[in-house]
C-alpha cells in the first residue's frame, strides 16, 4: 500500500468513469483535482484511485498494482480472470446482445449458423455459440463494431446495449441476450486476506451497501384518517414498521414509512382510496440496515 493506503482502480474514461466517482462522493469519501491524473489520494479515507482504461483493471488487481477495482462483469467475463467479486454495485447495467441489419432478421438461434458475427467480446461469443451449438464465425474489432454490417465485413455484430440508440442509428436490431452485466467491486485475492486490508474493504462496503439500500428507497410522509389506519398499513410495503403520530387532529395520523422505490406508483390510489393525504415522498441519502 503507497501511504498506507488501499489503491482502488476505476476507469479513467467512460461508461463507468463518473458513476464510479459519484459512488465515492455519495459515500463521503472527498477525491478532488483528479483531472488529467493516473493517481490520486482521498482526503478523508486511507484509498489512493487509480485511473485506469477498463480493460486493464482486471489485469492490475489480479497481479495486486491495484487491491480493488470497479469494473464490469462482461469486462472480467471476456479476460477470463478469476477475481474476487466483493459488491455488485447497481450501475453500469447493460447486455451484451446480438444485433442485425433491418432487412435481415434473425429470429431464433439457429438462423446465426453460417453468419459472420462481428465482435469486440470474442470470448463472451464464442462460448455462447458453443454452448448453443451453433457455427458462426467471429470477426474480432477493437471498436465501431456497429458499423462492420454496413461495411460487409459482417452479417450481424454482438455488442454492448444500454439504450439501443447507436443499434438505431446504424439500421440494427436487437434479437438476442446473450450476458448481463454490471458494475462489480472486485479484490486481489492477498487483499481479501489481509486483516488490515480487510477492515478499510468492509467499511466502504457498509458505506456502499448504506448508499444501494438508499437509492432503492423512498421516504414516505402523509396524513390518514385514524378509522383507516389498519387498512393504510396492509398497503404500504414497509422496509419497518411505520411511524405512526397523532396530529391536532384527533381524527387524523400522520404516517412516516421507507418503501421501495418502484411499490410507490401501484399503491398510490389504494392510498388515496382510503383517505391518505398531503402525500410526500422523499428521496434518502444513506440508509443503515
Amino acid at each position: 500500500m503507497i501511504n498506507g493506503n488501499l489503491n482502488l482502480a476505476i476507469q479513467r474514461k467512460g461508461r463507468l468513469s463518473d458513476k464510479s466517482l459519484e459512488l465515492l462522493k455519495l459515500c463521503s469519501i472527498e477525491i478532488e483535482n483528479y483531472a488529467e491524473r493516473l493517481a490520486i489520494s482521498a482526503k478523508n479515507f486511507p484509498i489512493n484511485v487509480l485511473f485506469l482504461r477498463d480493460d486493464d483493471i482486471p489485469e492490475y488487481v489480479r497481479d495486486g498494482v491495484a487491491d480493488l477495482g470497479i469494473v464490469g462483469e462482461d469486462v472480467i467475463a471476456e479476460k477470463k480472470i478469476e477475481l474476487n467479486v466483493v459488491e455488485k454495485l447497481g450501475f453500469g447495467n447493460c447486455k451484451l446482445m446480438i444485433a442485425y441489419p433491418e432487412n435481415h432478421p434473425i429470429v431464433k438461434l439457429e438462423d446465426l449458423n453460417g453468419k459472420r458475427i462481428a465482435t469486440s467480446y470474442k470470448n463472451i461469443l464464442k462460448n455462447f455459440l458453443i454452448e448453443n451449438n451453433i457455427k458462426a464465425s467471429i470477426v474480432e474489432l477493437s471498436g465501431s463494431v456497429e458499423i462492420a454490417p454496413s461495411l460487409g465485413v459482417a452479417d450481424c455484430i454482438c455488442d454492448i446495449v444500454s439504450t439501443g440508440t447507436t443499434l438505431m442509428m446504424n439500421k440494427l436490431k436487437p434479437s438476442f441476450s446473450i450476458f448481463e452485466s454490471q458494475a462489480v467491486l472486485i479484490a486481489n485475492e492477498s487483499t481479501t486476506k489481509d486483516e488490515k486490508k480487510m477492515s478499510i474493504i468492509a467499511e466502504l462496503q457498509k458505506r456502499i451497501r448504506s448508499i444501494l439500500a438508499a437509492k432503492n428507497s423512498k421516504y414516505l410522509m402523509m396524513n390518514i384518517p385514524k378509522s383507516s389506519l389498519e387498512q393504510i398499513i396492509k398497503v404500504l410495503p414497509a422496509l419497518k414498521s411505520p411511524t405512526i403520530l397523532n396530529l391536532a387532529d384527533p381524527d387524523m395520523l400522520a404516517v412516516h414509512v421507507v418503501i421501495p422505490t418502484d411499490k410507490f406508483w401501484s399503491m398510490i390510489d389504494d392510498l388515496k382510496k382510503y383517505g391518505a393525504s398531503g402525500i410526500l415522498l422523499l428521496p434518502i441519502e444513506n440508509m443503515i440496515i
